[in-house]
């Protein structure tokens, strides 16, 4: 929360600084080939997070949550490739399409120094685990810049999450067996995006996602934010560097939600760095 309230400020008082932004429609496509804004975007970086995930798969009301850095072993930190791309449709630049994907695996072996309950199954004290945890992150948004100017970018827009999960816990000792769970998870939000052109050649990034959702035996959630600096340092070339947080909230029961086949509880957080180069046209 500190992050976010941080973000917020720094977005408010840059936005309070700025000249005025309300050029028509017509102005602005009058002078788009004069604005800093890219037509193209292609970026690809090293993403670097840390990872907490608490997981229950059983039915409603049963079972525990359980923290699967914590108990199951795995690394709580990792570092991925990261790829992005953007593209203004529009002749007034007002119009923007996104896309991006970065997938976490992990994986991890322990003995379990506590009884845990996971698909109705009790694994005791001194159970050998191997488990894996992958996550693949695709994104898709429209954005729609209703203030934009040659220093000022503000935009509204849809998105949506397609997030294949995959869960693998394999148990031997007194007790041996194999639990798993797969599904996709496809997330509508809502965003928010603040670009600012601090100077010619250094920006400043930043962009909010938010959703939920009940419906059924169905609740799903997610917030995610960035904020970053990116200089330009040749026409076509630039770097940036960026900090990313995102939290994702998933209860079903399978029968109620396009494409959610989860019996259980997903809770999924991570906050991270993102260093990378992006190429303009």
């Amino acid at each position: 929360m500190r992050i976010l309230a941080l973000q917020v400020i720094l977005v408010v008082l840059l936005a309070a600084i700025c000249p005025s932004a309300f050029a028509d429609d017509k102005d602005t496509q009058k002078e788009a080939g004069k604005l800093p804004w890219s037509k193209y975007t292609i970026a690809a970086g090293a993403f670097a997070s840390s990872t907490s995930s608490d997981i229950r798969l059983s039915a409603k009301g049963l079972g525990v949550s359980i923290d699967v850095e914590e108990a199951l072993g795995l690394d709580a930190t990792s570092t991925v490739f990261r790829l992005a791309g953007s593209w203004r449709f529009s002749d007034n630049m007002r119009h923007r399409a996104d896309l991006s994907w970065f997938a976490l695996r992990r994986d991890g072996d322990t003995v379990l120094g506590q009884d845990i309950v996971i698909d109705g199954v009790t694994l005791p004290i001194g159970t050998d685990v191997n488990t894996q945890f992958d996550v693949d992150v695709y994104k898709a948004a429209y954005s729609y810049s209703f203030l934009l100017d040659d220093r000022i970018d503000i935009a509204a827009g849809l998105g949506l999450y397609v997030m294949p999960i995959s869960f693998e816990l394999n148990a031997s000792g007194l007790l041996s067996t194999q639990v798993s769970e797969n599904f996709t998870a496809p997330l509508p939000v809502i965003g928010l995006r603040a670009d600012f052109a601090l100077t010619p050649k250094w920006f400043l990034r930043t962009k909010f996602d938010i959703f939920y959702l009940e419906y059924g035996q169905f609740k799903g959630s997610i917030y995610s934010s960035s904020i970053g600096v990116e200089w330009k340092a040749f026409k076509h070339v630039g770097f940036g560097l960026a900090v990313d947080t995102f939290n994702l909230g998933v209860e079903a029961e399978g029968e109620n939600y396009p494409e959610i086949n989860l019996k259980g509880q997903l809770e999924y957080q991570y906050l991270g760095g993102l260093l990378f180069a992006k190429v303009y046209f």
